[in-house]
């Protein structure tokens, strides 16, 4: 059997998977089992922060791989340490907790503000608010927390305790806030499963203003939306507010799997000794490269992330079969006439790759991308769209 033959006899069938086995690549080309190469504008759904086979972080991962790959956390580790003082000295934010994905660095983040609430709000105050169509995990809880009907219909019963307010409505807010013993607020700052739809800063101003004046926690889930790919460290920093939690994973690793959960000032305290944990939290190679990451996204990379969003949105936006273009940084949705299928099978077989987001278009090229292998991909892009 040849690699996808074996991968639809032996692997589950959760995945709608587009004809194309990637074997190998550098930076923001990949190539397939036979031998096409192709421009990658989704890398891995913003993970492979720098691209495919970046030799600094290879170094970085190999030299960490020599020393010793896993330690539990029972014992410390020096990329962990380092890694969550990074982190927190870049944030502002007093703790981490470190896990392996988004749903977990999320699942944290509730269970945090969970327990903030029990013992600062009384019993019962562990209601979240998230938004609609916000999309925050797969767990159970996760996906209870996700504000989307299609992802919630084939596992009911979900946990409780989640309540979804329309995205930028203050009056569903306040209206959920005063029906329920709430605690947080979870949201994400582009609804990236949701269709890459950015939050009203108006919205999120108020939102933080509203917290504060009624004891709610604020959780930034920054999963997709951090780590540069916006053009700033993290999403929330486009809008100047402060959350209380931020989760993150995806581009934080660079290709390896790590979340992590960033605690304020309110919640660096609320979670002791055996209260959570992680076999393969804080890992010591993940950790490394998620501190190789760190060191390289400086204000030259994300002034160059704004620049490059800048050229795509002037680009499309306008362009003949493009409805409209939405998101921020290097997390963009582009809505166009043709169904969102064609338009992703004609560019791959024109040699990019790109992927979608409801019913959209969606790009997630690698922050490094280079100018001229970009001017290509969306001038084949357009010629898609204009079809």
């Amino acid at each position: 059997m040849n690699i996808k033959e074996l991968d639809n006899k032996y692997v589950a069938p959760t995945y709608a998977r587009f004809p194309v086995c990637i074997t190998g690549g550098k930076g923001s080309l990949v190539y397939d089992d036979e031998g096409r190469e192709y421009i990658d504008l989704g890398t891995g759904i913003a993970v492979n922060t720098f691209g495919v086979a970046d030799d600094e972080w290879i170094a970085a991962v190999t030299a960490q791989l020599s020393a010793v790959q896993h330690t539990s956390n029972l014992y410390y580790s020096e990329p962990c340490a380092r890694l969550a003082a990074e982190l927190c000295s870049r944030t502002g934010m007093k703790r981490v907790f470190f896990s392996n994905s988004g749903a977990e660095a999320n699942e944290c983040a509730i269970k945090a503000a969970r327990k903030y609430g029990e013992i600062n709000k009384g019993e019962g105050y562990t209601t979240i608010i998230t938004l609609k169509d916000s999309f925050h995990g797969r767990t159970l809880t996760t996906l209870a927390a996700t504000g989307q009907d299609v992802f919630h219909k084939d596992f009911l019963p979900l946990t409780d305790g989640f309540v979804y307010a329309a995205a930028n409505s203050k009056e569903d807010v306040i209206k959920l806030t005063s029906e329920n013993k709430c605690c947080a607020v979870m949201f994400e700052v582009v609804q990236g499963e949701g269709g890459v739809l950015p939050l009203k800063a108006e919205f999120l101003t108020w939102l933080e203003d509203f917290a504060k004046k009624n004891d709610l926690l604020l959780i930034a889930d920054e999963v997709q939306t951090g780590n540069g790919r916006t053009g700033e460290l993290y999403g929330y920093m486009n809008f100047g507010i402060s959350p209380d939690i931020v989760s993150t994973a995806k581009g934080l690793g660079g290709g390896l799997p790590i979340g992590a959960t960033m605690l304020g000032e309110k919640v660096e305290g609320v979670l002791g000794a055996g209260m959570h944990g992680s076999t393969f939290g804080g890992n010591p190679v993940c950790a490394a490269g998620a501190l190789n990451i760190l060191s390289r996204l400086d204000g030259e990379l994300l002034d160059g992330v704004k620049r490059k969003s800048e050229y795509i949105f002037s680009e499309l936006e306008g362009a003949k079969g493009v409805k409209s273009v939405s998101g921020l940084g290097l997390m963009i949705g582009i809505e166009c006439e043709r169904p969102v299928s064609e338009i992703i099978e004609e560019c791959r077989e024109k040699g990019v790759l790109v992927i979608k987001a409801k019913q959209k278009v969606r790009l997630l090229p690698a922050l490094n991308i280079d100018d001229e292998i970009l001017i290509k991909a969306i001038n084949i892009l357009k010629e898609a769209c204009a079809k």
